[in-house]
């Protein structure tokens, strides 16, 4: 456990850094740690807020995209904040979806990497595998380009998730609602900068993805990564923090 980890009531998550307020949702399989490599560049001139989402803890008849945005926003509510900027990976990035459909007034952008929403291909209908350790390593690393970013502590952590038959089945229930809650029909009124950076190799949620939340969304801007598969802030932390403060910068002058 993170010993920077600040625990209050229900909530349990990271902070650093002054600034507007920087709030990260990581995803399905996704850790605090993913962003420990931007969040060193982003905390320069944001406080960069972390939660841990309640992805194995929440009841599994709650186990669903629309709890998890619920959930951030009794995070927003008990720190008191007004407005927030979002940044979401993969499920991080659908929660942030719905969140803002929910509460647009309090969100002053959104930035998806990897994010579902509109069409994912997860681990595939045979993952969850229980007990087979190869099966997870090679499913994990195929989530980056470069397979040596998939390492033994990630793998391990994937590993004892799926053979954990109550966290399994909060994966499960939470994969199958992010396929059934498709955000295509709602983000023409998302009326809010949105800043798009994906991998150009990401097999997960592919680049037609990224390219048809570009069209649909009124205010975006799609930044490619080479190289890089569904966690570019993870492979290439620093063009990521480039395009995103090539694009604040744009979109928020003043600031």
């Amino acid at each position: 456990m993170d010993d920077r980890l600040i625990k209050e009531g229900k909530f349990e998550y990271l902070q650093e850094g002054e600034g507007p307020v920087l709030l990260i949702l990581h995803g399905l399989f996704g850790a605090l740690s993913n962003f420990q490599d931007v969040t060193q560049d982003l905390k320069k001139s944001f406080t960069v807020v972390i939660p841990m989402l309640p992805l194995y803890t929440m009841p599994i008849i709650n186990s669903n995209v629309q709890s998890l945005a619920k959930f951030v926003h009794d995070f927003i509510i008990f720190k008191k904040w007004d407005k927030v900027h979002l940044l979401g990976n993969s499920l991080g990035g659908h929660i942030a979806l719905i969140y803002t459909s929910t509460h647009i007034s309090r969100v002053e952008s959104v930035t998806l990497t990897g994010s579902s929403g509109l069409y994912e291909s997860s681990f595939g209908g045979s993952f969850p595998r229980r007990g087979s350790y190869e099966f997870v390593q090679t499913k994990v690393e195929l989530t980056f380009w470069d397979p040596k970013v998939a390492t033994k502590e990630l793998v391990d952590e994937c590993y004892e998730v799926v053979n954990d038959k109550g966290k399994a089945l909060r994966i499960i229930g939470l994969a199958r609602s992010a396929i059934k809650h498709n955000m295509a029909k709602e983000l023409e009124k998302f009326n809010i900068p949105f800043c798009l950076i994906w991998g150009k190799n990401d097999t997960i949620t592919p680049p037609n993805v990224a390219e048809e939340f570009h069209e649909l969304l009124p205010d975006s801007e799609l930044y490619w990564i080479d190289k890089c598969r569904h966690a570019p802030m993870m492979e290439h932390p620093k063009q990521f923090t480039e395009y995103f403060f090539k694009w604040y910068a744009e979109k928020f002058p003043k600031a």
